[in-house]
């Protein structure tokens, strides 16, 4: 996108919003996802972000005129290819704050493949048999099985703190910390956004309080990242999870941040490639930082697009597309909230809950309204949301869950009332 364009996308922003209008000619799927004459209305930006063309044209470039192999080469291509790889670490880093060694920046496949890294990795150095591991209620099973399966391995405590029970987020204060993160406590996992409710939670406390137990702290930040400035170096954290996908970048490519000393006391993860600095028929020893933890051929492509997603994202501004994000909450809340039967899940308003929004509607299941959505064309999610224990807790077997982000709008949510007040005097 030109930045005369970017400009003008911003400076004609209304109330808190984007002109997100323009912003949609930007994402080429709006001009092509329309079915039967309905044109598409994405509202599951929660599983995944659509791509803008820019993202789409650096893939394609690439892979028309600088793809080979990286580091290994001495050859034009492959030096072009490590430039580029390279470059988009230090566009990312940027991105989270992190302008310093960039070795403490791994690319993974995924925000999951980083948190089993570090799972795998850190925590069979760090838990004991008895030791405890402290998470949330709201996790993502991509930050709970992990973890449980590390403790079952080390014969460690699962500890749960309640979050979802709690009235509010604003009472999750010390006291109730104290109750949950003590000093057994040697890894504290928690989202820094809920992926099924939308829930933001507080960061700085859960994360201050968790160090000065002693406990190392890890963030995922999958639904985070894509939605609030994120600056490692101020947060209270050890390890950030991310996930390309969910911020406009290609799908296979992900980012583990971690700190420096952490990193390198930990074993690889995974053996090969790159990785290794030395082989004889005894032993092996292995490479520097961060290609320690890149074992064989990682994501070139992809960690190329999201250095792309990551430039289109930084000219439009994090704090702008967060408060696009909450005056469309706020339109959200005020219009769902009005549908006979309406059960909305997680916090009140906009200040304490990112682009999601997790509801029920009395006496019909969230799939058949999913149904009814399909057919005109609203794209909305439907199920546990890989939430299983949240769901249990909240004793229900499944939301609908609707997520927003920056090429959203009014005009959206007027389309989902319309549907789902249809799929009401259809299924009732």
């Amino acid at each position: 996108m030109a930045n005369s364009m970017l400009k003008s996308t911003i400076s004609n922003s209304d109330q808190g919003f984007l002109d997100y209008v323009s912003l949609r000619k930007d994402f080429p799927i709006f001009a092509n996802g329309d079915v039967q004459g309905k044109p598409l209305v994405y509202l599951d930006s929660g599983a995944s972000s659509l791509k803008p063309k820019s993202v789409i044209d650096a893939l394609t470039y690439f892979y028309q005129h600088d793809y080979a192999n990286i580091h290994r080469g001495i050859y034009p291509l492959s030096i072009r290819a490590t430039e580029q790889y390279e470059l988009a670490r230090s566009k990312i880093g940027a991105f989270i704050g992190l302008n310093g060694d960039l070795g403490q920046l791994i690319f993974t496949k995924g925000a999951t493949e980083a948190l089993n890294l570090v799972a795998h990795s850190y925590g069979e150095l760090a838990i004991q048999p008895g030791d405890e591991i402290v998470i949330t209620n709201l996790e993502h099973h991509a930050n709970l099985v992990p973890w449980q399966q590390l403790a079952i391995r080390k014969k460690a405590k699962l500890v749960f703190m309640p979050v979802a029970q709690l009235p509010t987020i604003a009472d999750l204060d010390e006291e109730f910390l104290s109750r949950y993160i003590t000093k057994k406590s040697r890894i504290v996992a928690f989202t820094g956004m809920s992926n099924a409710l939308g829930t933001l939670l507080p960061i700085h406390a859960i994360g201050s309080f968790a160090k000065a137990m002693g406990a190392a702290v890890v963030l995922d930040a999958a639904q985070y990242a894509s939605h609030e400035k994120l600056d490692v170096t101020t947060l209270p954290v050890d390890f950030v999870a991310m996930a390309g996908h969910k911020m406009l970048g290609p799908t296979g490519i992900g980012i583990l941040y971690g700190r420096k000393e952490l990193l390198e006391a930990m074993p690889p993860y995974q053996f090969g490639g790159d990785m290794i600095w030395r082989v004889t028929k005894e032993e092996s020893t292995w490479n520097e930082l961060p290609a320690k933890f890149e074992a064989g051929t990682p994501p070139i492509a992809q960690a190329i697009g999201l250095g792309a997603a990551v430039d289109y994202l930084q000219q439009l501004g994090m704090d702008r597309i967060r408060a696009h994000e909450k005056a469309l909450l706020d339109y959200a809340l005020s219009r769902l909230d009005k549908i006979p039967g309406m059960r909305i899940y997680g916090e009140p308003g906009s200040d304490t809950r990112g682009g999601v929004i997790s509801f029920q509607i009395s006496g019909i299941h969230p799939h058949d309204i999913g149904s009814v959505l399909a057919n005109d064309n609203v794209a909305m999610r439907v199920g546990h949301h890989c939430c299983q224990v949240l769901m249990a807790e909240l004793n229900i077997a499944a939301t609908c869950r609707v997520s927003f982000y920056l090429y959203n709008g009014p005009d959206d949510i007027d389309e989902l009332e319309k549907s789902l007040q249809k799929a009401i005097a259809l299924l009732r």
